[in-house]
């Protein structure tokens, strides 16, 4: 049988061929296909909401699919864009929401804002790399876990960014052996004792981080008897930041996303 890390590192070492294979896919091209027919003819909020595959395609990138059903949460992220300090998805703790409101800034850039590679040819890497990880997961959770933290760790910067996600979490919980009882403690006294026990900058140092992902793979294999369906709500998006009174409200909304 092959070891968590040793899955991971297959995947990790020849990424390129990795997302080349994924990308070939005939279910995965067919969608790259018609994204990059048709993102350019996306001018308005009203019209990325109305295309369903544009959609789609786009919030599975940024790993927000499990969102797809809000339509007005997401209206409410594009529309207020990411510049104003008090634009809603700046308020969310997950940041994959401004990830998909810079991507797709048309706050900033009006009927532009897909004529940016990042929005083209950007969210067709985002893509991607999210179908490698979720294929892999289905396999071993752990392997998906190790992937999607080596594609997070060098934009990762506080302990509290780690705290804002669950499958980083998870990660670190493992390697450091974290008992459940940690996360009855105060959110500041968490990020807190995350930084005394692991140095953040490390994540800036590829070496260092598959160091770390290393041990995670070897503690998670013998935690886990590994059933997948039961850490796939590790990498649903999080609304934490905003209350549920508010999220009542905003997906109680008729705005024309249908």
């Amino acid at each position: 049988m092959i070891t968590t890390y040793t899955s991971y590192a297959m995947i990790s070492r020849d990424l390129p061929s990795s997302l080349a294979r994924v990308a070939e896919k005939p279910d995965v091209a067919r969608e790259t296909e018609y994204y990059l027919a048709n993102i350019g003819k996306i001018k308005t909020v009203d019209d990325f909401m109305a295309d369903s595959r544009i959609y789609n395609y786009a919030l599975k990138a940024h790993g927000l699919e499990d969102m797809a059903y809000a339509k007005a949460f997401i209206r409410k992220v594009l529309t207020e864009g990411v510049a104003d300090s008090e634009a809603f998805a700046r308020k969310l703790a997950d940041s994959r929401y401004a990830a998909l409101a810079e991507t797709f800034n048309f706050e900033a850039h009006g009927a532009a804002a897909t004529a940016f590679e990042k929005a083209q040819k950007g969210v067709v890497e985002r893509y991607t790399r999210q179908t490698l990880e979720e294929e892999a997961g289905a396999d071993n959770p752990g392997v998906r876990l190790a992937l999607y933290f080596e594609r997070m760790a060098p934009s990762i910067k506080s302990g509290m960014e780690i705290l804002a996600d669950d499958a980083l979490v998870e990660v670190i919980r493992t390697v450091l052996q974290l008992p459940d009882e940690i996360a009855a403690m105060d959110v500041d006294r968490q990020a807190e004792f995350i930084e005394d026990s692991i140095d953040v900058a490390d994540f800036q140092d590829p070496a260092k981080v598959s160091k770390l992902l290393e041990r995670f793979a070897a503690l998670w294999e013998m935690e886990n008897s590994s059933d997948p369906v039961s850490f796939v709500s590790l990498f649903a998006p999080s609304t934490q930041g905003i209350s549920t009174d508010l999220l009542i409200s905003i997906n109680s909304l008729k705005l024309g996303g249908k």
